[in-house]
């Protein structure tokens, strides 16, 4: 890759719109599902994912399912995405409602 097609697709990178919002790991042989939430629900499934791999994620029984099931074992859900017009300390507070509803909803556990 030339010096210039790098510079203008890191700065298209740059420029793209990232969109918060809450998320579901589940596991279908157990049924337990993990919630979280992001300021970035586009690239958050690799971070978690990398770090599964790893054998370091910080949640243990998240990686505890990982071990036992596998890849294949676990999903990744979109629940929800804010707007994307929200200042920062409305969609911070907002985030932090949200997570709490659907842990409530699906009985399940924060990452």
């Amino acid at each position: 890759m030339k010096t210039d097609d790098r510079k203008a697709a890191i700065a298209a990178y740059k420029k793209r719109k990232s969109i918060a919002g809450i998320f579901a790991v589940r596991c279908a042989a157990s049924g337990e599902a993990w919630v979280g939430r992001a300021l970035d629900l586009d690239t958050i499934q690799n971070r978690i994912w990398f770090a599964l791999r790893q054998g370091n994620h910080s949640n243990r029984e998240l990686q505890g399912a990982w071990s036992a099931h596998g890849e294949a074992g676990l999903s990744f859900e979109t629940l929800e995405r804010l707007k994307e017009d929200e200042l920062p300390y409305v969609r911070d507070t907002l985030l932090r409602e949200r997570l709490s509803h659907w842990c409530a909803v699906l009985n399940g556990a924060t990452i």
